[in-house]
């Protein structure tokens, strides 16, 4: 039997980067990368038990049945020079062990934030900021609206002016799309940005 070729000769295939997507518990990492990703995701959702909703403060998603106890898998291709593999981690605190790994090798992180639970952002900013990684903070339109303005929501945040600050929708992919070109956007500028000052 003639094996075909995956690409046609003399073509490259895109170049792999790996995003991060991460956030607190029930910001919409699973959703995300669910709504974008151009092959089926890999979950690992389990069911969320009685104790677990006590643990995790499962008040403000009550809808919630379900969350992320290792990771999300997807990938995206971008065009024909770039592909994302998007890894979403979990986002229970009981759960932060994994980060470090899920984040080795990434070249930037799209942090997900939901105002109504703002105490719920500050370990993710946190850790990208100590990581040094390139990030983006991404506010979820829940309610299709945005319930403070960008500016008090960074002060809140304590997130740096260098830091992009956007609103998107987990739920739809263009706006997915939109908030995974901010965080390539971002990393390229801070890549060129370390390279003028190492000249």
């Amino acid at each position: 039997m003639d094996s075909k070729p995956f690409t046609e000769p003399g073509v490259r295939p895109p170049a792999p980067v790996k995003i991060v997507i991460a956030g607190g518990f029930g910001v919409g990492k699973t959703t995300a990368v669910s709504s974008i990703s151009e092959i089926k995701p890999l979950t690992t959702e389990a069911a969320i038990t009685s104790v677990a909703a006590n643990v995790d403060r499962t008040g403000h998603v009550p809808a919630k049945t379900t969350t992320t106890v290792a990771l999300d898998f997807g990938c995206i291709t971008i065009d024909e020079e770039v592909k994302l593999y998007l890894f979403g981690t979990p986002g229970q605190d009981r759960f932060g062990f994994m980060w470090q790994d899920l984040v080795h090798g990434a070249l930037g992180a799209l942090v997900i934030v939901d105002t109504r639970r703002m105490d719920d952002c500050y370990p993710a900013v946190d850790y990208f900021e100590n990581a040094g990684l390139p990030f983006v903070v991404a506010v979820n339109m829940f309610d299709g609206a945005l319930g403070h303005n960008l500016e008090d929501i960074r002060w809140a945040l304590a997130v740096s002016e260098d830091v992009p600050l956007i609103t998107f929708d987990a739920r739809q992919k263009l706006s997915v799309r939109d908030a995974l070109l901010a965080v390539l956007h971002n990393t390229f500028k801070k890549a060129r940005a370390q390279a003028g000052a190492g000249a």
